[in-house]
């Protein structure tokens, strides 16, 4: 299947189809240092318009640095891919509230065996 820019929106109907569908996705982003394109599965919780993504070590997880540093990243669900802006968070009221999204659909347990580090989120407008 193709990889889709956010705007199209046939193809976006569908893509959020899949991710409806879906625990964990396929994130591909940019490395800052090799310029590779670098592929990892990530939880997320998609709401109001937002996809949220919460780096198991925080601040310190290599792909939320590559974020930082080139903020588009490629999206797949289930086959389906689309391309958008990231948008790291930093503020610990924002990350707060992304930590309590995660809460709410993993567990708190499962935050807490997984995720060590709980400094930073992106947000991404779909």
């Amino acid at each position: 299947m193709s990889d889709r820019v956010a705007g199209d929106s046939l193809w976006l109907t569908q893509f959020l189809r899949s991710l409806a569908s879906s625990r964990e996705l396929e994130i591909t982003v940019t490395g800052r240092k090799s310029g590779r394109s670098i592929s990892t599965p990530v939880w997320f919780v998609h709401e109001g318009g937002n996809l949220y993504l919460l780096p198991v070590k925080g601040s310190d997880s290599d792909w939320y640095k590559n974020v930082t540093a080139k903020p588009e990243m490629r999206i797949s669900a289930k086959g389906r891919k689309i391309t958008v802006k990231a948008n790291p968070v930093s503020d610990p009221d924002k990350v707060k509230e992304v930590v309590e999204k995660f809460r709410s659909k993993y567990g708190a347990g499962e935050i807490r065996r997984y995720y060590s580090k709980l400094d930073a989120a992106i947000e991404v407008p779909i």
